[in-house]
């Protein structure tokens, strides 16, 4: 089969691999009819998020058809209609039952103190291999795998897989009260599910903060007043809009590919600080292969950080969802303390989300569509990997189309 294989730093392809088989009585064999490409899987290529195995099939976004089932698969059958949850959980630890399947005791090979394990990751998630593929085993299918009712179409499940439950995520944690004024900073895929969910929670204002144009269009578009950080100072203005008080919550969707303004009123700041960003990120990120305007790590590691306690008022909530290594140290906790500030993050416990957003997709509360801009076949994902990762407009969110599925 055809499938997307890391190589190294820089370096992957699209392969011919072996058909996963049946390795446990609780998994399941799908035939993948539709795949994505996420911004998590840039950090790993980018060598921002270390530790992936060559050899390793990327992608952590998927749905499909039930090809083959384990003999303790007991409530599914073949051809039943899949989505399948980023982050994999065995649905029995004390942690899964308590609606943190991202903390699974024993999905993780690498024991139940290695963290999160999910499809396509470093060694130190399992390694699994990916959903960017024509077929792919499923471990524990019988709790992570969620039928999809027929109204919900291929691509509007698609987004329910890893990035509508992560933006819902972030919304949940924020702790958002009817009324709020929420600052999100990062407008890509998570960032603009984090902003509709922030609205589905009862935000009386959302705030977004990113410099793409087509970005900070698309946010408009959802109803969030837009800030461009290389155009003006964002937590200046985030200022002026909440008349000197700030935001009383923050999602950080950005994570540790974040990049520091270039241009505007927050540059010369940002400018002082760029030797300390670049020793952050030799830290994190000590081996980098960037080629032809591809590959670039962000340039400043813990700018959402810093720019995300710095916009909060006193009290407040920030939620991160964004992605930082374990490699990745830095943040502005004393600034944090000396404003009362409340701190959740995590990855996000999709299994617990996905049956509430599958409903809410059938029965017409939201359209994730909106935010899936490209569908092209998995034999062109190389290309689209490419004008993903350059933020090129038009190409917001990417899923992809195995030849067999597309047939």
């Amino acid at each position: 089969m055809k499938a997307v294989v890391f190589h190294g730093i820089g370096d992957i392809r699209l392969d011919d691999v072996p058909e996963p088989k049946i390795q446990d009585p609780t998994d399941a064999i799908i035939r993948i009819t539709s795949s994505a490409i996420c911004g998590t899987d840039l950090h790993m290529i980018r060598g921002t998020f270390t530790g992936m195995k060559p050899g390793t099939i990327l992608g952590h976004e998927g749905i499909g058809i039930v090809e083959e089932i384990g003999a303790n698969v007991r409530n599914l059958k073949i051809g039943d209609r899949v989505v399948i949850p980023s982050t994999i959980a065995c649905g029995s630890c004390s942690y899964c039952r308590s609606g943190y399947h991202a903390q699974c005791d024993n999905a993780n090979p690498n024991g139940s103190d290695a963290g999160t394990a999910f499809f396509g990751g470093p060694e130190s998630t399992g390694p699994f291999n990916g959903l960017q593929a024509e077929y792919a085993r499923i471990p524990y299918a019988n709790v992570g795998l969620v039928k999809l009712p027929h109204e919900v179409t291929d691509d509007q499940a698609i987004l329910i897989s890893d990035i509508f439950p992560t933006g819902y995520f972030g919304a949940d944690i924020a702790e958002i009260q009817p009324g709020d004024t929420v600052a999100v900073f990062g407008c890509g895929p998570v960032g603009m599910f984090a902003i509709a969910s922030a609205q589905l929670f009862g935000a009386g204002r959302v705030i977004a903060v990113d410099t793409i144009p087509s970005r900070l269009e698309m946010a408009r578009g959802l109803g969030a007043e837009v800030i461009d950080y290389n155009a003006e100072d964002p937590i200046e203005m985030i200022r002026q809009l909440t008349r000197g008080i700030g935001v009383d919550r923050v999602i950080d969707a950005v994570g540790v590919d974040a990049n520091a303004p270039d241009s505007g009123p927050a540059a010369k700041k940002a400018q002082q600080q760029a030797q300390q960003f670049q020793q952050q990120l030799k830290q994190i990120a000590p081996e980098t292969n960037p080629q032809d305007g591809n590959w670039h790590p962000g340039n400043a590691p813990s700018q959402a950080l810093e720019w995300g306690v710095q916009a909060l008022a006193k009290a407040g909530t920030l939620s991160i969802i964004g992605v930082y290594p374990p490699s990745h140290k830095f943040f502005p906790i004393g600034m944090a303390m000396n404003k009362n500030l409340t701190i959740n993050m995590g990855n996000c416990n999709h299994r617990k989300y996905i049956p509430t957003l599958v409903d809410m997709v059938r029965n017409g509360t939201v359209d994730p569509e909106q935010v899936l801009t490209k569908i092209g076949p998995l034999m062109s994902v190389i290309d689209a990997y490419k004008a993903f990762d350059k933020r090129q407009p038009g190409w917001m969110k990417v899923e992809l189309v195995p030849q067999r599925a597309a047939v």
